[in-house]
């Protein structure tokens, strides 16, 4: 058989995007639908393609070559990937038939020749998120807060052994210091003989004599852990910080997870924020705009600034004050409503139309 990186003209280190255009070009110009196309030769880049572009078989197809073919792959057949010659980390694939009870029987029949599960390895901690509220000044200007949390943390007793090393061990009565139990099973395949993880010992082999009283021999208690967390100014609402190795410790010592802390910013009082821009709704009296006088307005930094609206400003657009936004990287926006009179006594309606014949 033809080798498929040939077909495709590429190399075997080619990337994805170089397989994915080797074959638009290769389809396109044999395409049976086309004049000069070629029928068999498009099957075989089609072939070719459906190997190449799927990673699993292509891994396959890397190590066993056509072969896989026989040995299996997720559209036929059955077959295996010894990773690291445990039986745990095959691969057994049944052509599209969801079967446990298959991949279990095939499984056991490589345990049957020799080829063993690992004994259990210990579980890294699990990552953590929490949610911090923090102001919209804070957000603004930035801020190192001390952050403190509950989860599980290393027995400082045991060391986060479970036991205490000075007892010693006992050998396990469940599998007998083996670490594995064999089962026999009866299949439509014929008998089988499986070794499987003996769960009393977690497949040491052997028993702690005096089990941790503080964790009771999981390694890990209840606990709380504190850290800084730093508030970079202009940060956005629900913007994630990583602290790696700061989440759930790990069982007997393996690695820690990570800790998440997720930003939430408290709404404002005065300003709306969008992205680094802040919004703001100021009302004035109408002769403020006829007379230019100048309006107060806060800040997000905690001070304020006075500005003029010129008497012929567009009041179905909003007043803009650079620099005012977050983190001096954004704007402010200020939307003007005019306050008008609930009354207006006569004085005021003969002034208004004097007013009113100068517009």
């Amino acid at each position: 058989m033809n080798d498929y990186y040939k077909i495709l003209g590429i190399s075997k280190n080619a990337s994805r995007e170089e397989i994915k255009k080797a074959y638009r070009k290769l389809a396109h110009q044999y395409h049976p639908d086309k004049h000069g196309g070629d029928e068999k030769k498009f099957k075989e880049i089609n072939e070719a393609y459906g190997v190449l572009s799927d990673n699993r078989k292509r891994a396959q197809y890397d190590r066993f070559g056509h072969a896989y073919e026989q040995a299996g792959t997720a559209d036929s057949g059955f077959g295996f990937s010894p990773e690291d010659g445990s039986a745990s980390n095959f691969d057994f694939d049944f052509g599209g038939m969801e079967n446990d009870a298959l991949n279990e029987i095939f499984e056991t029949f490589f345990e049957g020749l020799g080829i063993k599960r690992k004994r259990r390895t210990y579980e890294h901690g699990s990552d953590i998120e929490i949610t911090q509220e923090i102001t919209l000044e804070e957000a603004h200007k930035g801020s190192v807060k001390k952050l403190r949390y509950q989860t599980l943390v290393n027995c400082e007793k045991c060391k986060s052994l479970g036991h205490n090393p000075e007892a010693g061990f006992e050998q396990c009565a469940v599998c007998g210091g083996q670490g594995e139990i064999r089962e026999n099973r009866s299949t439509f395949f014929g008998n089988f003989s499986r070794l499987s993880l003996c769960s009393q010992c977690n497949g040491l082999g052997q028993i702690p004599k005096s089990v941790c009283a503080e964790c009771r021999g999981g390694g890990r208690v209840k606990g709380e852990r504190e850290i800084a967390l730093e508030i970079r100014p202009g940060i956005s609402d629900g913007q994630l910080i990583k602290f790696p190795k700061a989440g759930e410790s790990g069982e007997h010592g393996a690695e820690n997870g990570d800790l998440y802390v997720k930003i939430r910013i408290k709404p404002h009082s005065v300003f709306e924020r969008k992205g680094d821009d802040l919004y703001i709704t100021k009302r004035i009296a109408l002769t403020d705009i006829l007379l230019e006088k100048p309006i107060t307005l806060p800040t997000i930094a905690g001070g304020s600034i006075k500005v003029k609206v010129p008497h012929d400003y567009n009041l179905r657009e909003p007043l803009v004050i650079a620099g005012e936004g977050m983190a001096e990287r954004g704007n402010m926006f200020v939307i003007l409503e005019v306050k008008t009179p609930k009354k207006l006594g006569a004085q005021a309606k003969k002034l208004l139309e004097e007013l009113e014949k100068e517009l």
